[in-house]
């Protein structure tokens, strides 16, 4: 990880997309129920609102397996996020 400013810049671009693919998706279905899709949005800003809260964390030992960590986790989420969207 090269610094704090690439990783969010790398959650906010990751979850961005993932938004971006949901508002596509909910426009070439427009005849299907979107309450699914929304809670997808919905997952993804509270999955963005969480990793930055980590991300700004002043009191972490080691700073680096932290953001190392964090990474790993925005990894997890985003799968798991586009399988949801998959699914659709």
């Amino acid at each position: 990880m090269a610094n704090v400013r690439d990783l969010k810049k790398d959650i906010n671009y990751v979850l961005g997309d993932i938004i971006e693919a949901v508002y596509i998706w909910e426009l070439t279905n427009a005849d299907k129920d979107n309450k699914k899709a929304e809670a997808i949005i919905d997952e993804a800003i509270v999955t963005f609102d969480d990793l930055i809260t980590k991300v700004n964390q002043k009191d972490v030992e080691n700073k680096k397996k932290h953001f190392k960590a964090i990474n790993t986790e925005l990894e997890e989420r985003g799968r798991k996020l586009i399988d949801k969207i998959n699914a659709l």
